[in-house]
């Protein structure tokens, strides 16, 4: 491992690999130490279900989202990997009054927005998914632009194509501290030795608040448990990704035919735990079958679980810090770090190779927190 770098990036996970491809690609910036504490994929980046949507409920989300469903159209051809990207749409659905109402101004934002999303009735929503039992629901949107990869190319595409490029990434490192010079980070401490250095990205997910506390910097994050499940290959019969936003279920088909899917679970340990439970399974179960009973007799091949990286108000933080000088943050992503690392990436390369922070940088800004200028978002799956 090498004993100096220009940037080290803590977090091999989408996130951090996104940032230094793009710094490498589009900056000429090929001097960085990407840390990892374990294996690639190890982490939330791949334990999770692959979706990639635009249907947010703010303007920031959706305009995100449609620069990188873009990136991930292209992704293919420019990392020469099968990401297995699929655009068979999301479709949400609400059962409650309340419920519809927030749909129904989410969609219009989308629609100001140049997004195609559709209100829709129950009966409507039936003719996309047959399958579905829309007893007790409400309304849907359903954008058929939204998309599922497979995570795993995903995350060893941008790996591959980072390493070609001069980065150096290294697994099952584990950062133990860092040197500093008043607010002047010098160098990283890890187990494998020490890497001097003055600017570091923390791109750790749920781990991003340990790595910020050794420097003194305090993140409002926590990590969650969030569970999915897989079942047998079935032949090719859904769509969308289909999510019900009363309780956070949402599922769809692989390219493979698997049902994945997961649920809202707030019955969990607190901290960083990746365990599986049987709660998810009775809870995903009744759930499941309740809105596609057809699925009631399909056998579950496997269960796993990640951490999602929860923020108080439900939006990331990323950018520069006030208390120490080239320490930059992209964590809090809740469930959405991987759909939107491929659009982070590029900006925060952007920040971090000399540019000027983007508006929205400085709206996502940790010191919000501290302001009081906290920020919504209603669109939340799990």
């Amino acid at each position: 491992m090498r004993d100096r770098a220009e940037v080290v990036i803590v977090g091999a996970g989408i996130m951090g690999l996104a940032i230094a491809y793009n710094l490498a690609r589009h900056h000429g910036v090929t001097d960085i130490v990407v840390l990892d504490r374990g294996y690639l994929c190890g982490g939330a980046s791949g334990r999770n279900g692959g979706g990639v949507r635009a249907q947010f409920s703010s303007a920031d989300n959706i305009q995100l989202m449609q620069e990188s469903i873009r990136l991930c159209r292209d992704f293919a051809q420019e990392m020469k990997i099968n990401i297995w990207f699929r655009q068979g749409g999301y479709l949400f659905l609400v059962r409650s009054e309340e419920g519809r109402r927030m749909l129904e101004r989410s969609v219009a934002v989308q629609n100001e927005h140049g997004l195609g999303t559709r209100m829709l009735l129950p009966i409507e929503a039936q003719r996309i998914v047959p399958e579905l039992s829309t007893e007790g629901v409400v309304a849907a949107s359903f954008n058929p632009d939204d998309g599922v990869v497979f995570p795993w190319p995903f995350v060893w595409g941008y790996a591959h194509a980072a390493e070609k490029l001069g980065v150096e990434i290294a697994t099952f490192t584990q950062v133990t501290g860092f040197r500093t010079q008043g607010p002047r980070i010098t160098s990283v401490l890890t187990d494998r030795g020490e890497i001097r250095t003055r600017k570091v990205i923390n791109a750790a997910g749920a781990w991003s608040p340990e790595i910020a506390r050794m420097l003194g910097v305090e993140l409002p994050n926590r990590p969650h448990r969030h569970e999915i499940c897989s079942t047998e290959p079935l032949k090719l019969w859904l769509g969308p990704l289909v999510s019900d936003l009363s309780n956070g279920l949402y599922f769809s088909q692989s390219m493979r035919g698997e049902i994945v899917g997961g649920i809202s679970n707030e019955d969990v340990p607190p901290g960083l735990d990746m365990g599986s439970s049987h709660r998810f399974l009775a809870l995903y179960g009744r759930a499941l079958t309740r809105i596609c009973p057809i699925l009631g007799s399909v056998k579950v091949l496997r269960q796993w679980a990640g951490c999602y990286d929860l923020t108080p108000d439900q939006n990331p933080i990323v950018g520069r810090v006030d208390e120490i000088e080239h320490f930059y943050q992209a964590s809090g992503f809740m469930g959405h770090g991987f759909m939107m690392a491929p659009v982070m990436g590029r900006l925060l390369a952007e920040v971090v190779a000399g540019g000027p922070e983007t508006p929205l940088f400085l709206k996502w800004n940790l010191r919000r927190f501290k302001e009081g200028r906290l920020l919504t978002e209603s669109m939340i799956i799990g």
